[in-house]
């Protein structure tokens, strides 16, 4: 491993060779096995526990929304750590823990408000790991070096995403029970948790124990900025006003939805909208007060003075996660009904069509490995990375539309090949572009603050969705698809014009 040495020049990060590229990033590779098992079972999980089809984005609103709270504060504070053990491994160590045991009692959950809660805390928990490993990336690397760190990360993503998303397959090749006795969540979801809970743990500790962070006096040489006192570092803009109009917008949302009786969960988009308003109201009149150095200055504050690169990257964002998240709900009971020929979860063929999701998000995560590396990378270099972002969600696009046409469970495959080489730029480029374009000493809330971006459309897709699906095609979840690929195509549309932007 490369690591960090006292004689390092000024201003100059030393260059990672490929062995401290892997340790740098290993760890992701189990974070990747918790969030695949979650991705690819979940829904399976909820069914199995007696929830309708039409409610499963409901119950999935507690992971996006975990995320948007817990990754800018997380970002927030572990740009201002450090301790023994460094800046940003103490928390996704401590994340890990957390989400191994949360993996552990998933499948135990005695109900389905159980199964939800437990849904909340591994996705807190997977939310306290991710961020900083993000952040962390940034910090071990100089700038040239962003794209190649972020491209192993993407590969040890998908890597640990097909072995994620595949064990409930190969423990039924093995002899394990893949129906329950009665109701209840089949033993090949159960023990994958389990395997899941494990590994991830181990990667973690893996990157923990073989890399070595810089110290304060490191990165000062790297960042000047990081050697400022930190009010002069971290001095937040001024906030501009407008908080008023967002609760206004919010209480009129909340206001529709009960004069015209329409679905509860769009409650929850009257009241973030509000929320947001109200903090932002908050945290103008602590600035004004001249108490700057808090957690709602910061996080309000640096959001509304994002750089140009990361405002354009966020319309993308916006689009790609709209339609990965109503691939993740609906592809179980669109494969299960269309594929193989069933929409009762009890039912073998069910429990076959969840099996071979999970090899179809195997797919498209085994694609992602290798085509961040070997595809996208060398294709950066020559046509750019908006380019090849661009080019990368339009095949995204393409893959999904696919949906609608195919009913051969193997010729499903070739869609996920699509899929997977978007999923893998959209793992890698729009990372690479921001932690170019940032601060370094404001990396980590920044990279918080960009996760709203992931989350955001989350909550839509999940308030709305089951909306749009009761009201018109209650019985024909095939047409979220049609959904996933539209918005697919409008972010790259979109990431065309992150070319023009300038930090």
């Amino acid at each position: 491993m490369d690591q960090a040495q006292d004689n390092l020049e000024p201003q100059s990060r030393p260059r990672q060779g490929f062995w401290g590229l892997w340790n740098i990033s290993f760890g992701f590779f189990g974070i990747q096995i918790g969030f695949a098992l979650q991705n690819a079972n979940m829904s399976r999980i909820f069914q199995s526990l007696g929830e309708s089809l039409d409610d499963l984005a409901l119950l999935w609103i507690a992971a996006p929304l975990t995320g948007l709270l817990v990754q800018p504060i997380i970002g927030h504070y572990s740009d201002r750590t450090w301790c023994r053990f460094g800046r940003r491994r103490p928390y996704f160590f401590a994340g890990a823990l957390f989400a191994a045991l949360a993996l552990v009692g998933m499948p135990n959950a005695p109900g389905l408000l159980a199964a939800a809660m437990m849904l909340w805390v591994l996705d807190a928990s997977l939310n306290v790991s991710m961020e900083p490993f993000r952040a962390f990336v940034g910090d071990m690397l100089a700038k040239e070096q962003h794209m190649a760190g972020y491209a192993l990360q993407t590969a040890f993503i998908g890597a640990g995403a097909v072995i994620g998303s595949s064990t409930p397959w190969l423990l039924d090749r093995l002899g394990v029970a893949n129906v329950a006795s009665g109701s209840g969540i089949p033993d090949t979801v159960r023990i994958s948790f389990y395997i899941g809970g494990a590994a991830l743990f181990l990667a973690v500790l893996w990157t923990v124990l073989t890399t070595r962070e810089y110290s304060p006096e490191q990165m000062t040489r790297f960042e000047p900025s990081e050697g400022k006192p930190v009010a002069e570092r971290d001095a937040v803009p001024a906030i501009p006003p407008g908080g008023t109009l967002w609760i206004v917008a919010g209480l009129a949302v909340v206001a529709i939805v009960r004069i015209r009786s329409l679905e509860k969960e769009l409650y929850l988009l009257g009241a973030l909208l509000a929320g947001y308003g109200a903090a932002r109201m908050l945290a103008r009149r602590l600035h004004w007060g001249g108490r700057t150095d808090n957690l709602l200055t910061h996080v309000v504050g640096n959001f509304a003075a994002m750089p140009a690169m990361m405002k354009r990257l966020a319309l993308v964002q916006f689009f790609t996660w709209s339609a990965l998240f109503i691939m993740w709900i609906y592809t179980t009971p669109v494969v299960a009904q269309y594929v193989f020929g069933s929409a009762d979860p009890a039912s073998a063929a069910y429990n076959a069509g969840g099996n071979w999701v999970g090899i179809l998000f195997a797919t498209y995560n085994g694609v992602a490995a290798l085509a961040a590396p070997f595809l996208l990378q060398p294709l950066a270099r020559r046509i750019g990375q908006a380019q090849t972002h661009a080019l990368a969600l339009m095949l995204g696009a393409l893959g999904f539309l696919s949906f609608l046409f195919l009913r051969d469970a193997r010729m499903l495959l070739l869609s996920e090949v699509a899929i997977g080489i978007a999923w893998a730029s959209t793992l890698a480029m729009p990372y690479a572009m921001l932690a170019s374009s940032v601060p370094q000493a404001k990396l980590g809330i920044y990279m918080g603050l960009f996760n709203a971006f992931v989350v955001i459309p989350q909550l839509l897709v999940a308030t709305v969705m089951g909306t749009i699906m009761r009201h018109f095609f209650p019985t024909e979840p095939i047409w979220t698809m049609a959904f996933a690929a539209g918005v697919m195509l409008l972010a790259s549309m979109a990431a065309l014009r992150c070319r023009q932007a300038r930090s």
